[in-house]
């Protein structure tokens, strides 16, 4: 295999998947959408967990276009319902789908302040708690084929995050941005704990493993639509200046595509772009901000998880 000189891990890396099978979310653009081509163009397996149906067909058309051996298909998923969450993993039951990885890359970004069906604050919901109810709800079928490996996507944004305990869903004080950042902590945290409890639970072959995508350009801000004026023009900004400092997503999909297939990984592990300052570059192993490996921290949001979802994942939550 080519080996990048920066020492980091490129598409050329990739294994033969065949006889994988994933599952992901977000897939319908983006990076989502891209690291879907390259599981499928090596062979593996992917499942789609679609909030659109339209979407979904869609992005199973492309797929197939690109590729017409491509083996993919889709089910229904808003991570915002966890009516919907319960609803996939029982599809994925009746059908018998095997697992052998979970990514869980869908994300929502500097919403408004909007309350899901469940009554979470929408980015908190969508991108962690959905994802924690979801793992928990496919772990049997996880764990039910050998080395199972969960691949939880974040942001460099967690790096200027704290958790919020006392305020979770941004009730007292809502800033967008402020509750995106605590969902992508939220997300390394989850990561952090899940891989304690795969090794304490006597799992040792799992493997919980988080990603991020450095600084790509995707359509994520393109829901910013309110807010005002001013938040209006810096957002137009950021779009007009992010093809030029960022990198395209099929090179943003990377890290999360090592995360989920690249044999030598270890549970716990973080990747990211190899350059300077993890925005840009080939996937590489690197290091989350020191309080996503707050043990305090990530027992005290795993238990409120169980709380809020009703998920309990059985013996890895004693």
């Amino acid at each position: 295999m080519a080996r990048s000189p920066r020492g980091g891990w490129t598409a050329q890396d990739i294994p033969d998947l065949h006889g994988v099978s994933m599952v992901i979310t977000g897939a319908t653009a983006g990076i989502g959408l891209e690291t879907t081509r390259l599981l499928a163009d090596h062979g593996a397996r992917v499942i789609l967990g679609v909030r659109s149906a339209v979407r979904g067909d869609e992005s199973l058309a492309d797929l197939r276009s690109h590729n017409p051996d491509a083996d993919v298909l889709m089910g229904p998923l808003d991570l915002a319902d966890l009516a919907s969450v319960r609803g996939f993993a029982a599809w994925m039951d009746e059908n018998d789908h095997r697992v052998d990885v979970l990514i869980n890359n869908a994300g929502v970004m500097a919403a408004p302040r909007t309350t899901t069906v469940d009554g979470f604050e929408l980015q908190m919901a969508t991108n962690h708690l959905g994802h924690f109810a979801l793992t928990g709800l496919l772990l049997d079928r996880l764990l039910a084929h050998g080395p199972a490996r969960v691949v939880t996507v974040t942001s460099l944004a967690h790096r200027r995050a704290h958790i919020d305990f006392d305020d979770l869903m941004s009730e007292r004080s809502y800033g967008r941005y402020a509750a995106y950042r605590q969902s992508k902590l939220a997300n390394v945290l989850f990561t952090m704990e899940l891989q304690r409890r795969f090794r304490q639970g006597g799992r040792a072959e799992a493997r919980s493993v988080a990603a991020h995508p450095g600084l790509t350009h995707t359509n994520l801000l393109s829901g910013v639509t309110d807010g005002g004026p001013l938040l209006r023009r810096g957002v137009g900004v950021l779009e007009r200046l992010s093809p030029l400092v960022s990198q395209p997503a099929a090179d943003g999909a990377l890290p999360t595509v090592r995360a989920a297939t690249d044999p030598n990984v270890d549970g716990g592990d973080v990747f990211g772009p190899a350059g300077f300052g993890q925005v840009q570059g080939p996937a590489a192993k690197v290091k989350a901000a020191p309080r996503a490996y707050d043990v305090h921290d990530a027992r005290a949001l795993w238990e409120r998880s169980i709380e809020l979802t009703g998920v309990d994942y059985g013996a890895l939550s004693r």
